[in-house]
């Protein structure tokens, strides 16, 4: 049922117009921008904000609120419009300082920048991958809040507008996929068809049945004709939303075919309206043809904004009507209702740290498998803790033993439950990414999905819009180095720790031994940050640690696991399985009379963020002899190890061999660090 069952009336007519309006004005003020797509759009998310989407301007974090995602996010104002007009506490003077410095507008929505902007949007296609991610999201929180379906408290619709460049970007695919395997009910998309990109005609590259492609994921498909003046059929529309609101069992993609620009004279209908200022002339001309005053920009007359911000009443009657029915279930469900206040509050449970397992020195464990042993101990505490992999689950150990796979009843598959923690991703890297990231944007559960590190590229527009989010997903690559062997080449990461490391506000973790993978992940539920392991495929020694360092010193980033007898005459780096090699390298070095200080660097990014006191008890400066020891390029270390000091590298693609061949082969042996340290020594004299 429609949010506003109100009859459309005359003033909705003009809030449209105005609507339209405002898209030309904001980016011929600006002088570059989209309005195109804004102008067409006006109806569909006016009819949405007003009359479908449960929301609540007052609450913005109303736990209880639809979710809307702009997925085509060049088209901002399609969205800024409306958050204006439902009062969201963005004012027409907002409007007007549209893709200028510091305003609220900027030219893509950025989450966490302007109330109501659920999401970052601008790649193509990651938008409606995430809007997926909530989807499935919000059924995993019905299953912790309400898995016998006793009230409907925790039922809430994921709404998205895409646009055919989305539709053409292989993620949206990925994502449109897999949402039809999970038969998400709570997905409505509606797919802006209007056949305009910026070279023109989309059909130039794109002329595939989308609605029979979308039937094929199994989705419900709705079409919407355009008028024959070419205005949006909102009347239709409105028709197909109430269908697709009533459709529970799969998700909705209504196809709505429009004129971009519409109804510009002379821009409707082209390529460039899609993304220029119209020009002067043909704002005037638009505005008469909308039945607007042509000299008058910005023009939204109080009876517009009166009607249009009446929202904000509905809005507040229906989210009082949803805290009295909460009140009633907090009393029934005191357990579920004290979980849903620690994770609202973002906090973990008490004594969650002791639930981190500690591994028996003397005994060769691969990270990966480490990590696999944590996850599951982490997952008995934590039941907000759910993920998966794309595909890849027993090599990358991110299974959850035990648990149901996340799918909805309706599968053929065995094991299933619709509130299961296993989700089974698929061969679909880049979609896992930005439903890991729509995930985390609900709001509520630490999400985690795996793959092998070197398929980190199909995957790095999202892992760096989480981190430009600044959102808590946990990336899990495994298969970290040449150490995976005989897999060759293609599978082996050389470029692609320093490469993510380039991604600001990201970490990566590389640990060491078992013990430093369990330290990492506490520290990681800890932050709350977005960032990935680079696990190892091969056994690595786990380190007797009373006689080297506390694998606590993870927290810091970088700390020293083996110190020299006084001051050092050399300091070594090292991450990952390169760190046995750095202390056999020292106990080399020692043979020789020589000091060696060897340093496990976990997490550079953490490292760095510390303090410069601690930075100088690591790496005191009066050292200049050092050696930075990973197997992958160069690049970054030359910053810690200075003018002076060696960088043992692998700056060429691996090759087809066995893990031990290829560390002997290419240097990462204790011969060679030790080597590397005498060469340093001397440079540094």
């Amino acid at each position: 049922m429609a949010l506003n069952n109100q009859s459309w009336t005359s003033l909705d007519d003009k809030a449209v117009a105005v609507s339209r309006a405002l898209a030309a004005d904001a980016v011929q003020k600006a002088g570059h921008g989209h309005p195109g797509t804004a102008m067409s759009l006006a109806p569909v998310a006016y009819t949405l904000f007003q009359r479908f989407l449960r929301h609540d301007p007052a609450r913005p974090e109303w736990i209880g609120r639809d979710r809307f995602v702009l997925s085509c996010g060049h088209s901002s104002l399609t969205l800024y419009i409306q958050l204006f007009l439902s009062g969201y506490g963005l004012e027409l003077s907002d409007i007007e300082n549209f893709r200028t410095a510091n305003s609220l507008t900027p030219a893509h929505p950025e989450f966490g920048h302007t109330t109501g902007v659920e999401i970052t949007t601008g790649p193509l296609g990651s938008g409606i991958a995430s809007a997926v991610g909530m989807a499935m999201a919000a059924r995993y929180e019905k299953g912790l809040f309400d898995p016998t379906s006793e009230t409907t408290l925790f039922d809430h619709n994921i709404w998205s507008i895409c646009s055919d460049g989305d539709l053409q970007e292989g993620i949206s695919a990925e994502a449109s996929s897999i949402a039809g395997t999970q038969a998400l009910g709570n997905l409505k998309v509606i797919y802006d068809d209007n056949r305009i990109s910026i070279e023109g005609d989309t059909h130039v590259a794109f002329t595939e049945d989308v609605s029979a492609r979308y039937r094929a994921y199994g989705w419900n498909v709705i079409e919407v004709a355009a008028l024959a003046d070419g205005n949006v059929d909102r009347d239709a529309l409105e028709r197909a939303m109430v269908q697709a609101e009533n459709e529970t069992s799969q998700p909705t993609l209504i196809r709505l075919h429009s004129v971009i620009a519409w109804p510009a004279p002379k821009a409707r209908g082209t390529a460039k309206s899609h993304g220029s200022a119209l020009g002067t002339d043909e704002v005037a001309a638009t505005k008469i043809e909308l039945g607007l005053d042509p000299a008058l920009n910005f023009q939204v007359g109080s009876d517009v904004l009166e009607h249009a911000r009446a929202i904000k009443i509905r809005g507040a009657a229906l989210s009082f009507e949803w805290d009295s029915q909460f009140s009633s279930w907090q009393k029934a469900h005191p357990d579920r209702a004290a979980l849903l206040a620690r994770l609202q509050k973002k906090e973990l449970p008490t004594g969650w740290e002791k639930s981190l397992p500690i591994f028996e020195a003397g005994k060769d464990i691969a990270t990966r498998s480490a990590s696999g042993k944590v996850i599951n101990a982490l997952a008995a505490v934590l039941p907000e803790f759910w993920g998966g992999s794309a595909d890849l689950a027993e090599s990358n150990n991110t299974m959850i033993e035990g648990a149901h796979s996340f799918l909805p009843l309706s599968s053929a598959m065995k094991n299933v439950d619709p509130y299961g923690r296993v989700i089974h991703f698929g061969i679909r890297e880049h979609a896992m990414g930005a439903i890991l990231n729509g995930i985390a944007l609900h709001g509520l559960t630490k999400p985690f999905g795996g793959t092998f590190l070197v398929f980190s590229d199909y995957m790095r527009g999202s892992v760096r819009l989480a981190a430009l989010m600044d959102i808590p997903v946990t990336f899990v690559w495994t298969h970290d180095s040449i150490g995976l062997g005989e897999d060759g080449p293609t599978h082996q990461p050389i470029e692609h720790i320093a490469s993510l490391r380039m991604i600001p506000n990201f970490a990566m973790v590389r640990p060491a031994d078992a013990n430093e993978t369990s330290a990492a992940w506490g520290e990681i539920l800890k932050r709350s940050k977005p960032v990935g392991f680079a696990l190892s495929r091969q056994n690595l020694p786990v380190f007797d640690r009373t006689k080297y360092a506390s694998a606590a010193g993870v927290a810091k980033g970088a700390y020293i696991i083996s110190d020299s007898h006084g001051t050092p005459d050399v300091i070594i780096i090292a991450t990952g399985s390169e760190v046995a090699v750095a202390i056999a390298a020292q106990e080399l070095l020692a043979s020789d009379g020589i000091s060696a200080r060897v340093i496990s660097a976990p997490c550079l990014e953490w490292f760095s963020a510390e303090g410069s006191a601690y930075r100088e008890s690591i790496l005191p400066s009066a050292i200049k002899a050092r050696v930075s020891v990973e197997a992958g390029v160069a690049t970054g270390w030359r910053e810690y190890v200075g003018d002076a000091g060696e960088i043992v590298s692998l700056d060429h693609f691996g090759a087809s061999a066995s893990a031990g061949h290829l560390f002997k082969e290419y240097g990462f042996t204790a011969e060679n660090v030790a080597a590397a340290a005498k060469k340093s020594i001397a440079q540094s004299k």
